[in-house]
């Protein structure tokens, strides 16, 4: 059993084509997960669509007690890769004991399509 937590970052944005700019919209973790053919017992759940430059400690701690109330053993975060490593630091900050967290992200968003990495989860 895994839970999956979101949290925005280039993984989950979209292009607008009007005026050039990405945005969050929807995560695309449920579209994902069915093409790739997971069959796994996986819990998504959204906490947050934010570009990580933008990610405040508030943020983080968000994050962290999502963590903590988590009844999964085995935790995966998507996250945008500009402020990872602050969020990984911040996690190990708060020393979880005996959950397995790893943070994943995409330098090219998954909406477009087979030049995306955020599939390579």
């Amino acid at each position: 059993m895994v839970q999956i937590f979101v949290t925005g970052g280039t993984f989950d944005k979209k292009y607008n084509y009007i005026n050039g700019e990405l945005y969050f919209k929807d995560t695309h973790l449920p579209q994902m997960l069915d093409l790739g053919r997971c069959t796994l017992d996986i819990d998504v759940k959204t906490l947050m669509m934010v570009d990580s430059l933008e990610m405040t400690d508030a943020d983080r701690e968000i994050i962290v007690h999502n963590c903590r109330r988590s009844t999964y053993d085995n935790i995966l975060i998507t996250h945008g890769t500009d402020r990872i490593v602050e969020t990984a630091k911040y996690l190990a900050e708060a020393h979880i004991e005996g959950k397995t967290i790893v943070l994943t992200g995409a330098m090219v968003p998954y909406a477009f399509g087979t030049s995306s990495d955020g599939f390579l989860i």
